[in-house]
């Protein structure tokens, strides 16, 4: 892993030439903190059942088409987007391990809510950082073999895809960089509050980032991976990319806190980035098909009414999904 190749560009004020940082953000956890929360003897974790399928399924259209967007779960953080005639893979995951190896590792709890034999042809994949959850070559290679997709993602992302497969047609971008798609579709890269790493020796040495779609349908704010810290990032957004029609917000893997808090939001941090970003709507995911963490399988759905209730926001504007449930605006 100490081999792996990484990215080599120019310093700058999230870049020391080595490895990227956040300025208002916080470093990944060492590995002392990583033993004391699994074998610390701590909070117990909770044990999540072998299988918990969705009610939904879904077959998308070829293609979507006016000032319409469609949103289909796929599951964790991986989604079909289909707006503007164009169909938009984030963060696609159709392994059954999020792992460097196949026999270990965090294990599906329910299947990709739409079957990889049914997805129309992806023009474009988004791809937040290099977490196995978020970055999963095989599908990758799958889309690239199937599609030849575009696959955009930050700074460094590109060389450890083509570093395992020179089919995937990777671009890298760094913070801050709008990109084209077609069809009066185009996407920027916005800082986030996380990290990345793919080994033990390559910690933040490829960017990690947040996406805003701008579609037909109005501003998509899609956010795979953050803490919260001080809302800073998500007000910053609302700021430079607002007003927002919808954000994607992770809603799950956060116990226990002390570890979690500067990489995962929990559902009350979620509820408060919905009020900084000043998003109409939102859908949350990051939840109930890879357990990475303490909390139970249904934790999160729980945790977020709660949350919303104590905000006073309808429940009806940040809604859990479950894999293959799709929202239309």
């Amino acid at each position: 892993m100490s081999r792996m190749k990484t990215y080599d560009g120019p310093v700058s004020d999230h870049f020391d030439g080595l490895h990227f940082f956040d300025p208002d953000g916080a470093p990944p956890r060492s590995l002392g903190e990583v033993f004391r929360w699994q074998f610390g003897g701590g909070q117990k974790r909770a044990k999540w059942p072998d299988w918990a399928p969705s009610p939904h399924a879904d077959t998308p259209p070829e293609r979507v088409d006016g000032d319409r967007a469609r949103f289909s779960f796929v599951g964790h953080a991986s989604w079909l987007i289909q707006t503007g005639g164009l169909n938009i893979l984030v963060d696609p995951v159709w392994s059954m391990r999020v792992s460097p190896v196949g026999w270990a590792g965090p294990k599906r709890h329910n299947d990709p809510g739409i079957a990889f034999e049914k997805l129309p042809k992806i023009d474009v994949v988004l791809v937040s950082h290099g977490h196995y959850d978020h970055l999963d070559i095989a599908t990758l290679s799958r889309l690239a073999k199937n599609f030849a997709p575009r696959v955009v993602t930050p700074l460094g992302n590109d060389v450890t895809m083509r570093s395992s497969d020179s089919s995937i047609k990777a671009e890298a971008f760094d913070w801050h960089e709008r990109v084209e798609l077609g069809s009066g579709v185009a996407v920027t890269l916005v800082p986030t509050r996380h990290w990345s790493a793919r080994g033990m020796f390559d910690r933040n040495k490829a960017l990690w980032a947040s996406f805003v779609l701008e579609t037909p349908a109005g501003k998509i704010y899609v956010v795979c991976d953050s803490g919260y810290g001080d809302g800073g990032h998500f007000r910053r957004v609302a700021e430079k990319h607002g007003p927002l029609r919808l954000a994607i917000l992770p809603i799950g893997a956060y116990e226990p806190r002390w570890f979690m808090r500067d990489q995962h939001m929990n559902p009350e941090d979620a509820v408060k980035a919905l009020d900084d970003c000043g998003a109409q709507q939102a859908l949350g995911h990051h939840h109930g098909t890879f357990q990475l963490t303490d909390e139970a399988i249904d934790a999160p759905e729980k945790a977020l009414v709660e949350a919303l209730d104590a905000a006073k926001i309808p429940q009806e504007r940040f809604v859990a999904m479950k894999p293959g449930q799709v929202v239309e605006i």
